[in-house]
Protein backbone atom coordinates (compact mmCIF):
# COMPACT_ATOMS: atom_id res chain seq x y z
CA UNK A 1 0.00 0.00 0.00
CA UNK A 2 1.01 3.74 -0.24
CA UNK A 3 1.91 4.28 3.31
CA UNK A 4 0.38 7.06 5.12
CA UNK A 5 1.62 9.67 3.73
CA UNK A 6 -0.06 11.38 0.49
CA UNK A 7 0.98 10.71 -2.74
CA UNK A 8 1.75 13.19 -5.71
CA UNK A 9 -1.49 12.81 -7.42
CA UNK A 10 -3.39 15.17 -9.93
CA UNK A 11 -6.05 16.90 -7.64
CA UNK A 12 -6.54 19.57 -10.36
CA UNK A 13 -8.47 17.49 -13.66
CA UNK A 14 -11.57 17.19 -11.42
CA UNK A 15 -11.44 20.04 -9.23
CA UNK A 16 -9.94 18.13 -6.38
CA UNK A 17 -11.53 15.07 -6.76
CA UNK A 18 -9.86 12.08 -8.25
CA UNK A 19 -11.81 8.63 -9.52
CA UNK A 20 -11.45 5.80 -7.26
CA UNK A 21 -11.77 2.36 -8.36
CA UNK A 22 -12.49 -1.01 -5.98
CA UNK A 23 -11.67 -4.17 -6.89
CA UNK A 24 -12.18 -7.13 -5.07
CA UNK A 25 -8.63 -8.50 -4.04
CA UNK A 26 -8.77 -12.34 -4.53
CA UNK A 27 -11.17 -12.16 -7.60
CA UNK A 28 -10.38 -8.47 -9.82
CA UNK A 29 -14.15 -8.24 -9.96
CA UNK A 30 -14.80 -4.57 -10.21
CA UNK A 31 -16.98 -3.67 -7.60
CA UNK A 32 -17.56 0.58 -7.93
CA UNK A 33 -16.84 3.42 -8.71
CA UNK A 34 -16.31 6.44 -6.61
CA UNK A 35 -14.85 10.10 -5.84
CA UNK A 36 -12.18 10.74 -3.42
CA UNK A 37 -10.46 14.49 -1.85
CA UNK A 38 -7.48 14.94 0.23
CA UNK A 39 -9.37 14.60 3.00
CA UNK A 40 -11.40 10.81 1.87
CA UNK A 41 -7.50 9.62 0.86
CA UNK A 42 -6.33 10.45 4.19
CA UNK A 43 -8.96 8.97 6.33
CA UNK A 44 -8.35 5.67 4.00
CA UNK A 45 -4.96 5.33 4.38
CA UNK A 46 -5.01 6.20 8.02
CA UNK A 47 -8.14 3.96 8.79
CA UNK A 48 -7.76 1.20 6.25
CA UNK A 49 -11.47 1.63 5.03
CA UNK A 50 -12.01 3.36 1.84
CA UNK A 51 -13.52 6.68 2.62
CA UNK A 52 -14.89 8.37 -0.49
CA UNK A 53 -16.35 12.46 -1.13
CA UNK A 54 -19.73 12.35 -1.49
CA UNK A 55 -20.54 14.61 -4.49
CA UNK A 56 -24.46 14.78 -3.99
CA UNK A 57 -23.81 15.24 0.36
CA UNK A 58 -20.92 17.20 0.03
CA UNK A 59 -18.93 14.81 2.71
CA UNK A 60 -16.96 12.38 3.39
CA UNK A 61 -18.52 8.32 3.93
CA UNK A 62 -16.66 5.32 4.15
CA UNK A 63 -18.58 2.48 2.55
CA UNK A 64 -20.21 0.62 5.32
CA UNK A 65 -20.82 2.88 8.13
CA UNK A 66 -24.05 2.47 7.70
CA UNK A 67 -24.54 -0.98 6.10
CA UNK A 68 -21.86 -2.50 7.97
CA UNK A 69 -20.66 -3.40 4.15
CA UNK A 70 -17.08 -2.04 4.49
CA UNK A 71 -14.17 -2.03 1.84
CA UNK A 72 -10.61 -3.62 3.78
CA UNK A 73 -7.77 -2.00 1.80
CA UNK A 74 -5.50 -4.57 0.56
CA UNK A 75 -3.52 -2.69 -2.07
CA UNK A 76 -3.93 0.60 -3.19
CA UNK A 77 -2.64 1.55 -6.82
CA UNK A 78 -2.18 4.98 -9.21
CA UNK A 79 -2.82 5.01 -12.48
CA UNK A 80 -0.03 6.27 -15.39
CA UNK A 81 -0.85 10.04 -14.92
CA UNK A 82 -1.53 9.62 -11.10
CA UNK A 83 -5.29 10.87 -11.63
CA UNK A 84 -6.72 7.79 -10.79
CA UNK A 85 -6.76 5.15 -7.54
CA UNK A 86 -7.26 1.57 -8.18
CA UNK A 87 -8.21 0.35 -4.86
CA UNK A 88 -7.76 -3.71 -4.02
CA UNK A 89 -9.84 -4.22 -1.22
CA UNK A 90 -11.84 -7.40 1.23
CA UNK A 91 -15.14 -6.62 0.53
CA UNK A 92 -17.78 -7.36 3.75
CA UNK A 93 -20.87 -8.04 2.51
CA UNK A 94 -22.76 -6.46 -0.65
CA UNK A 95 -20.80 -3.20 -2.76
CA UNK A 96 -24.04 -1.71 -3.98
CA UNK A 97 -27.22 0.11 -2.00
CA UNK A 98 -29.16 -1.89 -4.76
CA UNK A 99 -28.17 -5.40 -2.72
CA UNK A 100 -26.03 -6.72 -5.75
CA UNK A 101 -22.27 -7.56 -5.09
CA UNK A 102 -21.18 -5.03 -7.88
CA UNK A 103 -21.77 -1.77 -8.93
CA UNK A 104 -21.91 -3.23 -12.32
CA UNK A 105 -24.34 -5.71 -12.82
CA UNK A 106 -26.46 -3.95 -15.80
CA UNK A 107 -24.78 -5.30 -19.11
CA UNK A 108 -25.39 -2.73 -21.92
CA UNK A 109 -27.28 -3.86 -25.35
Amino acid sequence: MLGKRLPKLNWKKLKGLIPAITQDFKTGKVLMLGFMNKAALKKTLTEGKVTYWSRTRKKLWTKGETSGNFQLVKQIWLDCDNDTLLIKVKQIGNVCHTGHKTCFFQKMK
